[in-house]
């Protein structure tokens, strides 16, 4: 079974290995789809799965809340929320909606991680939001609070003020943080790590370049992000990206592995990741996903990496790895 983690500071213990919702529902899986990698996620032992109200339109919620009848107790349901077009509405009114909302679809009576999706407007007042999240925390339809993609001075003000007010904290940080993408290593990973706070980082595979999905010169297959022009792929298209791939993937083979298991297992080595999130579109997908998060690399493996790639503390390192790379 996979390896289990606390959620930041809040008790709850998830597996290693989370599944990313934003696979389930239109255009990615159907119903019986989702059903198959949800089953799969449970006999590998993953418990957690994290999804938002705007996948899907709506869907992957759905679906969930249909899929894990008779078993909610059994998953930690993470979900997120929104403040977009908020405008001069009532904050309270405005997440309070979104919230009644997913609990519906979801058909469950408590969201066990409640996570801001964006970053708030600069109206927004700090202290009224986490004032708001707690009083979810307080009557019991939420069990936790996250943020997603915060820079580590906004999550030291939110500490700050909860801790001075006696609100809830905020449990972890989702983050964009994969062996192509190692920025959050500089500030926000040192800085959670310090307060308490569990990174969870998305796209672990970086969107498929990972595992290999996508060939320098070759056209991007059918039905992938990158074929529908998605600028997280065409960000990371470069020579540079393709040799760095390169490197791990020889780093992977020394140890009988593949690359994509480097990448989970890299993720899952950080103490502070309490569990890493990935979307898997078929039961293998996942099961090649687990067996990364049950490898626990050595300190020769890290080195490797770090030699390849450099760290985010070298002025010469990108996103993806070294200029001269």
């Amino acid at each position: 079974m996979l390896p289990r983690r606390r959620l930041g500071s809040s008790g709850i213990e998830v597996s290693l290995l989370g599944l990313g919702g934003n696979v389930l529902g239109a255009p990615r899986l159907d119903l019986v789809r989702s059903r198959a990698v949800l089953d799969a996620a449970s006999d590998l032992g993953v418990d957690l799965v994290d999804t938002a109200n705007i996948y899907s339109g709506g869907q992957s919620e759905e679906f969930l809340g249909e899929l894990l009848q008779g078993r909610r107790d059994s998953w930690v349901v993470a979900t997120k929320f929104n403040l977009k077009g908020l405008g001069d509405a009532d904050l309270g009114a405005h997440v309070r909606g979104q919230l009644e909302g997913s609990l519906r679809r979801l058909r469950s009576d408590r969201i066990d991680l409640y996570q801001l999706h964006l970053a708030p407007p600069d109206s927004v007042d700090p202290l009224e939001l986490l004032a708001l999240l707690d009083s979810f925390v307080r009557d019991g339809t939420v069990r936790a609070i996250g943020v997603c993609n915060a820079a580590s001075w906004r999550l030291a003000r939110y500490d700050g003020l909860a801790q001075e007010h006696g609100l809830t904290r905020i449990s972890t940080v989702q983050d964009y943080w994969h062996l192509l993408a190692r920025g959050v290593e500089a500030e926000v990973v040192p800085y959670a790590a310090r307060a308490g706070i569990g990174v969870l980082p998305y796209h672990p595979l970086g969107g498929g370049y990972l595992t290999g999905k996508y060939q320098p010169g070759a056209e991007r297959p059918e039905g992938t992000r990158g074929a529908a022009g998605s600028p997280i792929i065409d960000t990371l298209d470069s020579a540079q990206t393709y040799a760095a791939v390169q490197g791990l993937a020889r780093i992977a083979a020394d140890h009988g592995r593949t690359v994509g298991e480097l990448a989970v297992a890299y993720l899952a080595a950080q103490p502070v990741v309490p569990s890493v999130i990935a979307g898997a579109s078929s039961p293998e997908q996942l099961r090649q996903n687990a067996a990364g998060a049950s490898w626990t690399l050595d300190a020769g493996i890290l080195a490797s990496i770090d030699q390849l790639l450099g760290t985010p503390a070298d002025p010469e390192v990108l996103p993806y790895g070294r200029r001269d790379r």
